[in-house]
């Protein structure tokens, strides 16, 4: 099945002043901002730099965005949001609680090598954004604040979900939640590793990662 032609990504609203979805420059930001932030990295990436590169005023991009910390928010909530479809798609005649967990944490720890070929998000470098930047979505002191906002909605909504077939699994595994937890952002980590300190990780093969984290889950819920 093409996700292009069925996923709908829903992002919470008060990540941005104007939908970026509903114009072309809106996509071109988007579509451009991941290419920038893979380039030279979140923190030396400004709205002024993006301006040069889309051939735009830094003024248009602050019509869709109030500041860069909300630009990533709303790259990490399209990402999950995206991660969260994929793991529907492969759940979804799973009948077997084992069968599904296993397809479930497949999903979210597998490297991503293919790009759906939506036309102004490439998942490839969105993923390596994300597997470099998603912390600092997390590790500001507004994160409180920004949580009750709903911010990181769909992020939480990918771990309990993954959570509930942990308990299918295993009822009596007090831990699910941290469980999954750790799987999902270990799993970052392992990536971001495998990258760049290669000496002090083992998942350094394209399926290692989610061998390790299968093995995790199957050895704790036993």
């Amino acid at each position: 099945m093409d996700l292009s032609e069925n996923l709908k990504i829903k992002v919470n609203e008060k990540l941005y002043i104007k939908d970026p979805e509903t114009s072309i420059l809106g996509k071109k930001i988007i579509q451009e901002s991941i290419i920038l932030i893979d380039e030279i990295g979140f923190d030396h990436f400004t709205f002024k730099k993006l301006g040069e590169k889309i051939k735009s005023n830094e003024s248009s991009i602050y019509r869709y965005f109030e500041n860069k910390h909300k630009l990533l928010v709303y790259l990490s909530s399209w990402y999950w949001s995206w991660m969260e479809y994929k793991l529907i798609l492969a759940t979804a005649n799973s009948t077997n609680s084992k069968e599904k967990l296993k397809k479930a944490i497949t999903v979210v720890t597998e490297k991503v090598t293919v790009d759906t070929k939506i036309e102004h998000i490439n998942e490839l470098i969105l993923n390596k954004i994300i597997i470099a930047e998603f912390t600092k979505t997390l590790q500001t002191k507004e994160v409180d604040q920004e949580n009750k906002e709903g911010f990181f909605q769909i992020y939480k909504r990918v771990i309990n979900t993954i959570a509930n077939i942990v308990n299918e699994v295993n009822p009596s595994y007090p831990y699910a939640k941290s469980l999954v937890s750790t799987i999902v952002e270990g799993n970052l980590h392992q990536h971001f590793l495998n990258e760049h300190l290669k000496t002090i990780t083992d998942c350094n093969e394209p399926d290692s990662t989610t061998q390790f984290y299968l093995n995790i889950a199957d050895n704790v819920l036993r």
